[in-house]
């Protein structure tokens, strides 16, 4: 990822993406189920963007960290983002090579079920953030923000790549 050749509409571009995962994560009602150890981000489909373009990694990564300024502390700014940042890089090179493969049927995306799943084992981070700060059950909270992680981006899957078919998001 080149950040010298970015144009003033890729800036703009991972402006918007930022401010959208931000209005997903902070507008009432989705508010109420964006934070804590039961969570579900509808936010976290904008993760698929970095698929099509490696300039959605930092759209995705500010739009978290803003999100997560308005949490329950500080830090969850710099976990979230952080963990953010390295999973959905770390995700995007090693699950792109399967974007042209399906599965279950041709329901999914081979490189997003993949990059579902390995997410969704990345909430050890914000588990064990909360088990820090709240005294929480690690694995209890891990499995929850897990699970809510998984729904998320299924759906988000879907949603996205229904999206790409009318929107050019390699651009």
């Amino acid at each position: 990822m080149n950040t010298k050749k970015w144009t003033a509409l890729d800036l703009v571009q991972i402006a918007l993406v930022a401010a959208l995962y931000v209005a997903l994560t902070l507008t009432p009602p989705l508010n109420a189920i964006a934070y804590g150890a039961y969570q579900f981000r509808v936010s976290e489909m904008l993760n698929f963007l970095a698929f099509y373009n490696p300039k959605y990694i930092i759209a995705v990564t500010i739009g978290c960290m803003i999100a997560n300024f308005y949490s329950f502390e500080l830090i969850d700014v710099f976990v979230g983002g952080g963990s953010t940042l390295v999973f959905v890089t770390l995700g995007v090179v090693l699950f792109k090579k399967y974007m042209n493969e399906r599965i279950l049927g041709g329901l999914f995306n081979k490189a997003f079920l993949y990059f579902s799943i390995f997410f969704a084992f990345s909430m050890f981070t914000i588990a064990l953030e909360l088990t820090i700060l709240y005294q929480l059950p690690f694995f209890f909270t891990w499995f929850t923000t897990g699970v809510g992680e998984l729904a998320s981006l299924l759906v988000g899957a879907l949603i996205i790549e229904r999206l790409a078919k009318s929107i050019d998001f390699t651009k």
